[in-house]
Formats: C-alpha cells, sequence, structure tokens
C-alpha cells in the first residue's frame, strides 16, 4: 500500500489521495509508522467513529475499539491532522447502528466536535454520515432479524428526487483490484458491472468517455437517495443546496 501512494501523490496534480482509515490498524504490529507516513505524503484521512462514546462504539465494533480509536485521533492531531492551516484534513464518518436513517448531519457533525474536544482534545474537520445500505453484512443482518422489508420500505418512503443530481455515480467510477470498472463501491461488492460490451476496464477509459454512459441500478440504490442523500462524501443535503 505504502508504494502505491508514493506513485500515486505525484501524479494526483491537486486532487485528492484519501486513505479510508481504521483507526485500530495504527497501532497493529508492523503499522506503529504508518500515521506519520500518511502525514508526510500529504494523505488525506477519513476514518470511522460510529459514535463519541465508549458504551456505542465498544457494542458495534468490540471492547476496547473506542479507547484505540482515541488514542489513535489523539496521535493523529499531534502530527497536524485536524488541526487548522496544518494542510493535512481529518474526517469522521459516521453509519447508523441500525436499520434507520442517518440524522442530521451537520447538528451530528457539532455533537460530534463538542464531545471529542470537550472530553479528549480532539479536533477534525467534518464528519461524514453515511446511510447502510441493504447489502453484504448489513444485508445479512437485516435479513436474519427479519428488517430487509421493513428497511427498504423505509429507504423508498424516504426518496427524495433532488438526490438524483449529486449521486456519487453521476460523477465517480468504482475500480477493483483488476482494473474493472463499476458505477460505485456498492455495485462492485454486488459485482454489478458499468453496463456495456465485455466487462468495462480501467484501461477503456483512455478510449471512451463515460459521460452520459447508463448507470447499474437496483433496490439498493435508494440508500443513497433517501433522506438527506448518502454519498463516500456524507450528505448530498448541503450539496443540493449550493447547486
Amino acid at each position: 500500500m505504502r508504494a502505491f501512494v508514493i506513485w500515486c501523490v505525484p501524479l494526483a496534480q491537486g486532487r485528492k489521495v484519501i486513505d479510508r482509515c481504521n483507526l485500530t490498524i495504527l497501532f497493529e504490529p508492523g503499522q506503529e509508522d504508518l500515521a506519520e507516513f500518511l502525514a508526510a505524503q500529504q494523505v488525506e484521512i477519513v476514518a470511522s467513529l460510529p459514535c463519541y462514546s465508549l458504551e456505542n462504539v465498544d457494542k458495534q465494533r468490540g471492547k476496547g475499539t473506542f479507547d484505540k480509536s482515541i488514542a489513535a485521533l489523539q496521535k493523529l492531531n499531534a502530527l497536524g491532522y485536524g488541526q487548522p492551516g496544518s494542510g493535512l484534513t481529518l474526517n469522521l464518518v459516521f453509519n447508523p447502528q441500525g436499520a434507520t436513517l442517518p440524522p442530521d448531519q451537520t447538528a451530528l457533525q457539532a455533537d460530534y466536535q463538542r464531545e471529542l474536544f470537550e472530553h479528549f482534545g480532539i479536533v477534525f474537520n467534518q464528519l461524514f454520515a453515511i446511510t447502510n445500505m441493504p447489502i453484504q453484512r448489513f444485508g445479512s443482518m437485516l435479513v436474519s432479524k427479519g428488517q430487509f422489508n421493513d428497511y427498504l420500505r423505509l429507504l423508498k418512503e424516504n426518496f427524495a428526487a433532488a438526490n438524483l443530481d449529486t449521486v456519487m455515480c453521476r460523477n465517480l467510477v468504482s475500480v477493483d483490484w483488476q482494473g474493472f470498472l463499476y458505477d460505485c463501491d456498492f455495485n462492485q461488492q454486488l459485482e454489478l458491472a458499468i453496463p456495456g460490451q465485455g466487462r468495462p476496464h480501467l484501461r477503456d477509459l483512455l478510449l471512451q468517455d463515460l459521460q452520459g454512459h447508463p448507470i447499474n441500478v437496483a433496490g439498493h440504490c435508494f440508500g443513497c437517495t433517501a433522506g438527506q442523500g448518502s454519498s463516500c462524501g456524507g450528505a448530498l443535503k448541503e450539496e443540493n443546496a449550493a447547486a
């Protein structure tokens, strides 16, 4: 991974190089200097922290996860991440614990910033509130609890057409380890390739423009369009208001 980052950074040419970071990995054997490496390469960090309370985080991620996550955030802050004027961006990610839509992202970000600073001295740039998609592990959990159809109904009943303008599949593609293209990360998990002859590949982007190309959609897409909307950058509501 480090060699790939070193290769990407000079080629970014003003674009962001982002590491979607599991905070606890910073203390795994062999990764003790990972935070320093990312800071030296000016890599933006997006890290998952499902709540600002120990009880909720450990319940969702396992005992000890919260304390390790807090220690990791404090380490990143000490390196300049999240600090004004440092140029090192630190964003956090929130996902609901159950079959509900995320609360308002702006209000939740204010709660996170207040609680993390007052109790742990932690600062960060933005909070991304992301809707849980009814696929893979979360989808299986919904099925096992008999909540799958109810959750899909919730997503459909909260569909907001304005979110269609800024969903991530309109301006991003997802690339798997072999270079094959998908409209989003979720379609990649479901192996729903970009429509077209054969399987569109990264090399095809040199030969064709995907602007206006059909997008592969299914029932899980309501997860991105419900309520305030959801993307890899959090809620779409603010983007729609600014458009």
